[in-house]
């Protein structure tokens, strides 16, 4: 047996593994000859088939089925929501977190980012004084969980600091659904975004939830579909296989299972690397995530050992040259860069054997 032919995955965060009802739902999209605007009997199978979707990932997500505008992915839905409330003239600025995924950094002057703590959540005092100052119309972008550490932000507290001062919440999602409680009734936020291939669905589609009355202002415009928020023919296999993917995530009861597994590697990765550091450990985290350094031995190194002997798992992030370079969510929680760039995240699901992950440990204590 070679190594490929049993690898042992541990990068839930960045794909979770298409599940066997996604691949079914999509073939079975795929063999419809419909398009969902069209009236007659195939168009609406198609459509209905997208509509049974949205109403699958409404429940699984806690909000209405026709606040959900389907989208390419989280990245997309992040755009739309930032570009389009600043298109429409609902808000004049936009400030986020710095531990926020790139999709929304990218969009906001470095400026306009709250700080956060050793611990990697949003120093709500800070943010509270930054706030004070502002007094045009304005949204405030925050993650619900750190892709890279795991860790949970207080986005009810946020949401009501933003909204005393009169502006906007919109929370990048993603990492939530089957992990955490969602809704915008529990979060308080204004706008929601996911991802479909981070619950075991397609990569290529995602969703935002709207919360509000203001007014978006289209990114993509011409046909008018998903009430005119996002024009261009849906894409109907995707969609299906979201709603799938959503159906079996919500179905799951697993999640303590997991959490268990998760705190049993990081105690017999500290067992046998005392010098190593968990980060974001004092703080609530989503349960299958572990950001670990150890100092002096490179994310690379790890990544190289560790991909040799068969496990896929991730640095904090990686620039287009393939090189690793140091998380920014770490920087930003104040972490030395040589700590940095001696970080790896684990994240594990349903399907991941404590054996593997025993034999995971033997090889990483050996770095």
């Amino acid at each position: 047996m070679t190594v490929q032919d049993h690898r042992i995955y541990l990068d839930y965060n960045a794909t979770a593994p298409v599940y066997a009802e996604v691949v079914d739902a999509v073939a079975t999209a795929l063999r419809e000859r419909g398009n969902a605007s069209s009236v007659h009997a195939d168009g609406r199978s198609v459509r209905a088939a997208i509509e049974d979707a949205r109403d699958s990932v409404g429940e699984l997500v806690g909000v209405p089925s026709s606040a959900i505008t389907f989208s390419s992915g989280g990245t997309e839905a992040n755009a739309t929501v930032i570009r389009g409330l600043l298109g429409s003239g609902a808000v004049s600025k936009v400030y986020c977190s710095t531990i926020e995924h790139p999709s929304v950094l990218e969009h906001v002057d470095p400026q306009r980012r709250s700080s956060v703590n050793g611990d990697g959540q949003i120093d709500l005092n800070k943010l509270d004084d930054a706030l004070k100052k502002q007094h045009e119309p304005f949204l405030f972008c925050i993650m619900l969980a750190n892709n890279e550490t795991g860790v949970i932000q207080p986005v009810g507290e946020v949401s009501a600091l933003v909204h005393e001062r009169g502006g906007l919440v919109l929370c990048d999602s993603v990492q939530g659904p089957g992990k955490l409680s969602l809704g915008t009734d529990s979060l308080g936020a204004d706008f929601l975004t996911f991802s479909s291939h981070k619950i075991g669905g397609p990569q290529g589609v995602g969703c935002f939830a709207i919360n509000t009355d203001v007014a978006l202002e289209p990114m993509l415009i011409g046909g008018g579909q998903e009430k005119k928020r996002r024009s261009g023919t849906e894409n109907a296999p995707g969609i299906a296989g979201f709603g799938a993917a959503a159906r079996v995530t919500g179905g799951r009861s697993d999640g303590e299972q997991i959490e268990q597994i998760r705190d049993q590697l990081e105690d017999a990765l500290l067992e046998a690397r005392p010098d190593a550091f968990v980060f974001g450990q004092n703080v609530p985290r989503i349960l299958n995530t572990t950001n670990i350094a150890i100092p002096g031995v490179s994310s690379e190194r790890q990544l190289i050992k560790l991909d040799l002997a068969g496990f896929s798992v991730s640095a904090g992030s990686a620039c287009s040259s393939g090189k690793v370079s140091a998380s920014h969510v770490l920087l930003a929680m104040g972490v030395s860069e040589d700590m940095a760039k001696s970080s790896i995240r684990i994240s594990i699901g349903a399907e991941t054997a404590w054996s593997d992950l025993e034999k995971f440990v033997e090889i990483w204590a050996t770095l």
